[in-house]
Parts: structure tokens; C-alpha cells; sequence
């Protein structure tokens, strides 16, 4: 079963806690803190595998973990940092963040990987916490949380040559005549329901990848009929074989036909229109057909690439190879949106508040914003010296007078995600 298009979750790993730890030697007096950092969290790595060429597998498995990092140790030691999970997904596959509809990377080579959820930093131990005023400290960070998120990948197959047409034109049978592929063939409309791939060898030891692509409609790039499912196959092409039936008996105009693909093409993607086309008029072994074909050409523009086929009589099959090939030779190179991790792009955004109170009833408030829910995430409230820290970070950040102007008073409640303590 061919699977284009899937939705997975992917969660990395959470830092490890820094450790609270003294050293205890004998004959070593005042010996100070030892605790260790927190290993680093698991991440979550794609990485692209041409083997692959379906996304069939995340079918069965849409969830992917990482490990947490290890805890810090006694005596100084670190935790180890978690191994990360690598998922392998097919060549040609593009990754989407779903919140946001970003395109976070596109993996077009072997072996390329994108990381798509980063493990959190491990905690600093209360080794980094000693100073002249308190040379005992009981402090020492928690991990930073891994991130979770939903992406959508996107399969879009990298083929040098694409075959589009209307249904039942021939591209199937081309495809079995002229490569070693074997594609369901029926007298039928959408007998051809996934792409199917195969390689042409020629005598003159060219190779190149060719791709049969379902039958396309017009309205496809709105969603009538198999199209608009796989038109984003066609981005990856560098060359279109356009098939028009010249059989005279199908009740069709070819002509009204080729036009009709080729606006559908355009209102899925106007770059497709500028690659390299031929026009391959097909069933030329059908009586009439010839008739057909040469009030076709009369409609078509003077400088038309085009080559007629007869693949059951193999006519012309092996020559419009050949052209193919040389006009493969001469097209552009296709170029990809990728992750660059060097250039960022900077938007000037008015400053937002850190933070915000609400009054959740008389003596109730609630401090929400993303900076002071992540250093209470990063907190270790299991000590005084922590918790002492931890009222001091809020208090520099403008939350204490935040609550007094919001009103309130000793004794009431504070809650910070699922933290609640009295307010002083």
C-alpha cells in the first residue's frame, strides 16, 4: 500500500536533574558541594533512507520517545546524556510543523537527517552554586522538558521524469515497455491508484528514475477525482511526459484534453509549467489515429516537443527514450526548500508581557506566561536554599509587585501550573 501523507507525534527527552550532594571524605574538613549535572535529554532525529518509498510504516506507529537524561551524581559526577531515537522516512520527504504549518526541514538526500524535537538541557548540581556567602548550597536546577510536537510528513517522490495525462491515455503501459516495472494495466479509468516508479536503461548506459503518476481529471488540483493527492509528485520531476489519447473513439478532444492537464498543473504549482515538456500523443496503433494526430499538431504551438508512441506496437517507444534522456541532460536542476540552521530571519514583534495575573476567586491568583512556568519546571523545590532562589527569581522578574497592584494580600494563594503557595 502506498501512504504519501501522515500526521506523528514526536516527544523528546527531558534534561536530567542536577544533583544536591556534599562531599563526605575522611581527613577532607568543609569538604563543599559535589553535586553533578544532569545528563542531556534524547533527541529526535529524521533521517532520510532511500530504501524506503512509502510512509506505509507509520501507519501502525504514530508516537515516538526519547529518554530522559540521567540525574546528576555524587562527587561531581554528571548524568550520561540520553541516546537519540532516529525514525527513518523515505527520500523526497518533507516535515511540516501541523500548529503552525511551517515547513521545518526536507530530506532529499541519503543519509540526511533533520532534528525535529530537541532534548532538554540537564540541570546544574549545587557545585555551580557555591559562593562566599553560602558555601553549602542546597540548590540545584531540574532538566529543562523535552518538547513534544505534532508533524505532518509529507512523501513527495524524486523521479527525473513524470508521466501526467488524463486516465487510461497509456502511461502505465509506457511504463511497463520502457522500464522492468510492472503496473496494474486495465481498460479502465484509475486502475493506476499510487505512483508507481521504474528506471529506464539505455544502450548508451544513461539511466534515469521514471514516474507514473495517477490519472488526473480536470478540477484535480481542487480535489475531484485521485489528483490532488498525488499532483505534489509532479514538483519533484525535472522532465513531464505529457500522454494525449489519439484514439478516435473515445468521445474526447485531445487537444481540449492537453490544455485541461496543463491548467490543473499550473493551479497546483506554476513552477511545474516552466520545466521541460514533451508531448507524447499515444494508441497510434488505433485506426484514424493518424487523422487525429495530425489535426492535433495543428493546434499545437510551432516549437512543440513532440514525439507519437504506439506502446503495444512498442513504436517510437525506444526513440522518445532516447529524447527524453537528452532533454533530462539539459534541464535545470530542481531546487528544494531546506533547513538552514545558519541563516535566521529576524522580525521585529512588540514587546510581550513575561507574564499575566489572573484573580481566580477573593483570595486566589494565577501567574501564567511561558518564562516563569518553565523556571518553576527548572526549579528543585525539595530544599529551602531552592525554594528561597526561587522567590527571589520571581521577585526580580516583577511578580511580587505585580500581585500587590493586582491586589493581593499576605495569605492569599498563588498558582503557578500546578504549584500553589501563600502569598507574603
Amino acid at each position: 500500500m502506498f501512504v504519501d501523507n501522515v500526521k506523528i507525534t514526536v516527544r523528546s527527552g527531558k534534561g536530567g536533574d542536577g544533583a544536591v550532594a556534599f562531599r563526605h571524605e575522611k581527613y577532607v574538613p568543609l569538604g563543599g558541594p559535589s553535586g553533578g549535572d544532569g545528563g542531556r535529554g534524547g533527541d529526535i532525529i529524521l533521517r532520510a533512507n532511500e530504501g524506503m518509498n512509502t510512509l506505509m510504516d507509520f501507519r501502525y506507529k504514530r508516537i515516538f520517545k526519547a529518554q530522559p537524561g540521567q540525574n546528576g551524581q555524587i562527587k561531581g559526577m554528571y548524568g550520561h546524556k540520553a541516546d537519540p531515537v532516529y525514525i527513518n522516512v523515505p527520500t523526497g520527504t518533507s516535515v511540516y510543523d501541523v500548529e503552525s504549518g511551517r515547513l521545518i526541514g526536507d530530506l532529499i538526500e541519503n543519509n540526511q537527517e533533520l532534528v525535529v524535537a530537541k532534548g532538554g538541557d540537564g540541570g546544574r548540581g549545587n557545585i555551580h552554586f557555591a559562593n562566599s556567602k553560602n558555601q553549602a548550597p542546597e540548590v540545584a536546577e531540574n532538566g529543562e522538558p523535552g518538547q513534544e510536537k505534532v508533524i505532518k510528513l509529507e512523501l513527495k517522490l524524486i523521479a527525473d521524469v513524470g508521466l501526467v495525462g488524463f486516465p487510461s491515455v497509456g502511461k502505465s503501459t509506457l511504463l511497463s515497455v520502457s522500464t522492468s516495472a510492472k503496473p496494474k494495466i486495465a481498460a479502465y479509468h484509475f486502475t493506476t491508484l499510487s505512483p508507481n516508479l521504474g528506471m529506464v536503461r539505455l544502450e548508451s548506459g544513461r539511466d534515469f528514475v521514471i514516474a507514473d503518476l495517477p490519472g488526473l481529471i480536470e478540477g484535480a488540483s481542487n480535489g475531484v477525482g485521485l489528483g490532488i493527492q498525488f499532483l505534489r509528485h509532479v514538483e519533484r520531476t525535472r522532465v513531464i511526459l505529457h500522454l494525449v489519447d489519439m484514439d478516435p473513439n473515445n468521445g474526447r478532444d485531445p487537444y481540449e484534453d492537453y490544455l485541461a492537464i496543463r491548467k490543473e498543473l499550473g493551479n497546483y504549482d506554476e513552477n511545474v509549467l516552466k520545466r521541460p515538456e514533451v508531448i507524447v500523443p499515444t494508441k497510434l496503433d488505433i485506426s484514424g489515429s493518424e487523422e487525429r494526430l495530425a489535426e492535433f499538431k495543428e493546434k499545437l504551438p510551432e516549437d512543440a516537443d513532440i514525439f507519437p508512441i504506439s506502446s503495444i506496437q512498442h513504436t517510437g517507444v525506444k526513440a522518445l527514450m532516447n529524447h527524453t534522456s537528452e532533454v533530462l541532460s539539459k534541464a535545470e536542476p530542481i531546487h528544494f526548500d531546506v533547513q538552514e540552521d545558519e541563516t535566521k530571519e529576524y522580525n521585529y514583534e512588540p514587546e510581550k508581557k513575561a507574564f499575566t495575573i489572573e484573580k481566580d476567586g477573593e483570595h486566589s491568583f494565577v501567574v501564567k506566561g511561558a518564562k516563569v512556568e518553565l523556571l518553576l519546571q527548572r526549579t528543585n523545590l525539595d530544599h529551602q536554599d531552592g525554594i528561597m532562589r526561587f522567590a527571589r527569581q520571581l521577585k526580580s522578574m516583577g511578580i511580587e509587585d505585580a500581585l500587590i497592584d493586582a491586589g493581593a494580600e499576605s495569605g492569599d494563594s498563588v498558582t503557578i501550573l500546578d504549584f500553589t503557595f501563600e502569598f507574603i
